[in-house]
């Protein structure tokens, strides 16, 4: 048996699941950290997991580039490899051979491409892609597919749908069935939803273990986000796993969810964490903005996470004025606990048939704003 999602809860469009997969199980509405090339960037993994994070993503790109699948293949597997235990989605490489644009050739069969880490040349196929996920042992393998850019028109947006609907289905035969293992198609077509509904159409022929819904988050913006979502979402089996490819925000996260999307990731909490940005309760904060140096308080008096519980804005915004490798950690821990505690609230609402009640909440918390210390005078310093 191929990996399986059981729904436990609904409240509207929104679903509570539980995924199951050959290492383990994942609690959705689930947000993965990124794990790009076989680390999530200033994380321990027990660190990773502590925040309540079960499933986090590989990057096929990267790891095929260094240190290479049939090394982590030879070594035991990218769980073994990276010390996670737990379920790991494995994107397709796809997203960033598009985006190296001058150093890659894209054709009917696949894509040629110059490493950018050492101008190699690479060849990528949908069934070389599903390959390289199985030796790195993904438990979700995703096809590959031509994420389409941001703006386009339809006639170029149909055509590399339909390219991908083509990697799709080669993808399908190759990829090796084993039990708790499964293969996710790609949903593309840009902002047009007509293509959409086509891509649907072609990918639920196909069958896969779960459904993405790609080439958002590109530059179009929340509310044609949405409305794609809006088109898109109904037409996908309610009996498999949606997720929402590079997304994003909080605000984001809540409105795909109250949509029914069930599985995200993102860079920002990562990324966020090494350029002094924290996610909070009450919206974003820059620690190295001034107005943080004299300030006591914790990021956010509620998080549990090691920079709320033992330092200070004023400490972290030391620490990141001076570069110290630690504002990083700590940044990153407090981020993606932030986002794992956002997770948890979201799959809770849901069970308790509340989500509406919590979303106003939230949405009245972020509103707010953060409240500068008193120390501060109230002045919003953005130096």
């Amino acid at each position: 048996m191929s990996l399986s999602f059981e729904l436990l809860a609904r409240d509207g469009a929104a679903r509570r699941g539980r995924l199951t997969t050959a290492h383990g199980t994942a609690e959705t509405p689930a947000f993965m950290p990124l794990a790009t090339g076989g680390t999530v960037k200033a994380m321990l993994p027990q660190s990773v997991a502590g925040t309540g994070a079960e499933i986090v993503l590989g990057n096929t790109f990267h790891l095929m580039l260094r240190p290479g699948a049939e090394r982590v293949a030879a070594l035991g597997g990218l769980h073994k490899f990276m010390n996670w235990p737990g379920p790991i989605l494995t994107d397709s490489g796809g997203f960033q051979v598009m985006s190296l644009r001058e150093l890659r050739k894209l054709d009917a069969d696949g894509v040629t491409f110059r490493s950018p880490i050492d101008g190699t040349q690479h060849r990528l196929t949908p069934e070389r892609s599903i390959d390289i996920q199985r030796l790195l042992d993904a438990d979700i393998t995703m096809s590959f597919d031509e994420c389409t850019s941001w703006p386009v028109e339809e006639e170029a947006a149909a055509a590399s749908m339909r390219l991908s609907m083509n990697w799709a289905e080669r993808g399908k035969r190759a990829f090796v069935e084993r039990p708790g293992y499964g293969l996710f198609g790609i949903v593309q077509g840009s902002t047009y939803p007509k293509l959409r509904a086509e891509s649907v159409s072609a990918l639920t022929a196909i069958g896969f273990d779960g459904y993405a819904v790609g080439g958002l988050a590109v530059g179009e913006g929340q509310k044609a986000m949405f409305d794609t979502l809006d088109v898109t979402l109904p037409l996908l089996p309610a009996d498999r796993p949606r997720y929402l490819m590079g997304v994003g925000r909080p605000a984001d996260i809540v409105g795909a969810v109250r949509r029914g999307i069930d599985m995200f990731d993102c860079v920002l909490p990562t990324r966020g964490g090494r350029t002094a940005q924290a996610f909070t309760r009450r919206g974003e904060l820059n620690l190295r903005n001034a107005r943080h140096r004299d300030d006591p308080r914790p990021i956010d008096e509620q998080c549990p996470c090691p920079a709320c519980r033992h330092h200070s804005r004023a400490y972290l915004h030391h620490l990141v004025r001076t570069e110290e490798i630690l504002a990083a950690m700590l940044l990153t821990w407090h981020n993606l606990q932030y986002y794992q505690d956002l997770m948890r609230g979201l799959r809770d609402a849901i069970a308790a048939g509340a989500l509406d009640s919590w979303v106003a909440s939230f949405e009245r918390e972020q509103a707010l704003g953060d409240i500068p210390a008193v120390c501060d005078g109230g002045k919003q310093d953005a130096q």
